[in-house]
């Protein structure tokens, strides 16, 4: 992945090439060629409702700096001129690719993959983006279900500043430091189309058209940290790294409320709260310095939010370098519940921010270091890079007392690129189909791979004999590896893919020059997703003790809101969520399985209160086999008063995942 510094061959987004500006033109434009040819020969036709849309099932989009180039470098520069005081960002080349990874032509041998020609976004039309969701592809023209992408605005690729030109030679004037008249570079965040900051940006999943989804204008440079699309609500949020606040957006993109972490989360681990400084970007102020990120106007690190994940019915969210993972409720009516819960304190090699989250359909949850912020005036550097990790969580089963979370002290890890320590990642993650042994990807598979951003990931002089047999080492964009290969396993990772982000396959030294990674994997009736689970036919007609008979007329006393799957050691777990409809206030469950040969566990729980789900292990099954559980739902105080006691009593349909949890 290159900068060019002037010398770029561009791609717009239908593949055709545009000619640069010197005697190495030609053979930057012929190795472009050359790929896309190969890529030619290695694409097949993904099964979709919409053969035409941009994104379809096993698709992936990446975020990543464009390049750059010297504006009216043929007519050469003045002398003494230093030209890196000339060098701009390329507008014309893509801040975010779309890539069908649905065939990688043959089994993972640590080779590179070459996709046909990827649908591409340039920096003119959205600036710098790193977060990526997708919504869940419904639309009202159609029945086909195909998402919108969104990509959010970032200063996590650098921030570039100007004033007008002044010397008068058609190029505006680059600044290091803050000064009255300064603006943001073309190409920072979207401008011309009303872009800025807190921007959020919807490309169409069909016809790949770009418009400005929402506007967070209060942020005055930071950026967002990444978003979240929640399916049950049709929502979205985003982490604000101006304010700290998540903000929750609508479907329309209207901005509807916020979470304020460092006020309302912190309190709940008996922390003091910590309200924004207040501090802001001032680009025309003389503390602005473009290559110092704390004149950036950050929030404070103790409510930075980063990584956000949906995971059944709470949104989950990263905090600081020191990185803990948080999660908040989510109400039924799609507001925060206000119940902020710590989850774990990332034990990693390197105190870094998480800015992804990802969960796949067994429960695991997957974090994404990025290195530290750095942006260096030539642009080679956006980020620290070599100390990142990318982690793997799982929740303890059964929970062990002695340790305050209910995840595993310590995560999995996975080896990133080929340069020791394996550390390379960029900040990106997310889950991807599994592949057959010709690299075909399979549907049946839903999470089955896992997709890392990251820098320098064929670089290494150690192995370059054996690397240099799977092409170009200069690779800046994704790693894909089976999700089971956590360490020491595939280490060094030969048993990956690498796909590179812009195809130059130059400056291997660059870092943080690739951000966040989407891919698109409907699975609908798995694991993973958390909706309602239907019943077959209408709400069961609940069984009431005797002496409260219901009138006709009454819906059932409870209701299943929400089913979350996990796979622990002991087999499959599923949390469910009720929903007291009776408003009888029961905190306890009776519970067992009317299916012959399976069984539930355990037989009794009580649960502080009906933000904290019931968790029952279910044995014996088929996976996708609907168990049909007999249960009682009253108040535990009830019971103990001994005689007899009113008990909500209903048969539950529950369709277990389609996916095993067998190691």
């Amino acid at each position: 992945m290159g900068q060019n510094h002037g010398f770029p061959a561009r791609r717009d987004g239908s593949g055709d090439l545009h000619p640069g500006s010197s005697a190495r033109r030609f053979l930057k434009s012929t190795a472009v060629i050359a790929l896309a040819v190969m890529a030619g020969f290695s694409a097949h036709a993904p099964a979709s409702a919409q053969e035409n849309a941009i994104i379809q099932p096993g698709f992936m989009a990446v975020t990543g700096f464009p390049g750059t180039l010297i504006p009216g470098f043929e007519e050469g520069l003045l002398p003494g001129v230093d030209p890196v005081d000339e060098t701009f960002i390329d507008t014309e080349r893509a801040s975010l690719r779309i890539f069908d990874m649905t065939w990688l032509g043959a089994p993972p041998e640590g080779q590179v993959v070459f996709t046909p020609p990827p649908f591409e976004v340039p920096a003119s039309e959205i600036g710098q983006v790193f977060g990526l969701a997708y919504d869940d592809g419904k639309r009202e023209e159609t029945t086909a279900i195909v998402p919108n992408l969104y990509a959010a605005a970032t200063s996590l690729h650098g921030l570039q500043i100007v004033t007008e030109d002044e010397d008068e030679d058609g190029r505006p004037e680059r600044q290091r430091r803050g000064e009255a008249g300064a603006r943001f570079m073309d190409g920072q965040f979207g401008e011309k189309n009303g872009g800025g900051p807190g921007s959020i940006w919807k490309i169409d999943g069909i016809t790949g058209a770009v418009t400005l989804f929402a506007n967070i204008d209060t942020n005055s440079g930071p950026g967002i940290g990444n978003i979240a699309f929640d399916r049950s609500h049709r929502q979205f949020f985003a982490s604000d790294l101006d304010s700290g606040l998540i903000h929750r957006i609508d479907i329309d993109g209207n901005l509807i409320d916020t979470f304020d972490h460092g006020v309302d989360g912190r309190p709940a681990r008996g922390l003091d709260p910590v309200a924004d400084d207040g501090a802001v970007m001032d680009i025309q102020g003389a503390a602005f310095d473009a290559e110092e990120p704390k004149s950036w106007g950050y929030t404070q690190e103790e409510r930075r939010v980063h990584g956000l994940a949906m995971h059944g019915g709470r949104l989950y969210y990263a905090v600081g370098e020191e990185a803990e993972i948080w999660s908040v409720g989510i109400a039924r009516d799609g507001t925060f519940a206000g119940d902020p819960r710590w989850e774990l304190t990332v034990e990693a090699e390197e105190d870094l921010p998480v800015t992804d989250i990802a969960f796949d359909t067994r429960g695991f949850m997957y974090l994404a270091q990025r290195g530290e912020v750095e942006n260096r005036y030539d642009y080679s550097s956006f980020a620290d890079s070599g100390e990142a990790s990318v982690l793997r969580y799982w929740r303890e089963s059964p929970d062990d007392p002695e340790t305050e979370s209910i995840w595993v002290p310590a995560p999995q890890e996975y080896a990133v690129g080929f340069p020791e320590p394996y550390r390379q990642g960029a900040g990106g993650i997310d889950l991807q189909y599994g592949y057959d042994a010709e690299g075909f990807f399979n549907r049946n598979a839903c999470a089955a791979t896992l997709v890392k951003t990251g820098d320098r990931l064929r670089d290494n002089p150690a192995l370059e004999e054996q690397l240099i047999e799977g092409g170009p080492l200069a690779v800046h964009g994704v790693q894909l590896t089976r999700s089971t290969l956590v360490r020491p396993k595939n280490e060094p990772p030969f048993g990956s893919w690498f796909a590179d982000y812009d195809g130059f396959f130059e400056d291997p030294e660059v870092k943080g020059h690739v951000g966040d990674v989407e891919v698109w994997r409907p699975c609908e009736g798995r694991a993973g997703y958390y909706e309602p689970i239907p019943y077959p036919g209408d709400i069961p007609v609940p069984g009431w003790p005797p002496g409260f008979p219901p009138p006709n007329d009454l819906p059932p006393c409870i209701e299943l809101e929400t089913a979350a799957y996990f796979c622990t050691p002991a087999g499959l777990e599923a949390d469910l969520y009720i929903h007291d409809r009776a408003g009888i206030g029961g905190d306890s469950l009776s519970a067992k399985s009317l299916t012959p040969g399976v069984g539930v566990s355990p037989s009794r729980q009580t649960v502080p209160g009906l933000a904290t789900p019931f968790t029952l292990g279910i044995n014996g099954h088929i996976p996708g086999e609907t168990v049909d559980l007999g249960l009682c739902f009253y108040k535990q105080s009830d019971a103990e008063a001994g005689g007899y006691f009113p008990c909500c009593k209903v048969t539950l349909p529950l369709e277990t995942p389609l996916e095993s949890c067998a190691p």
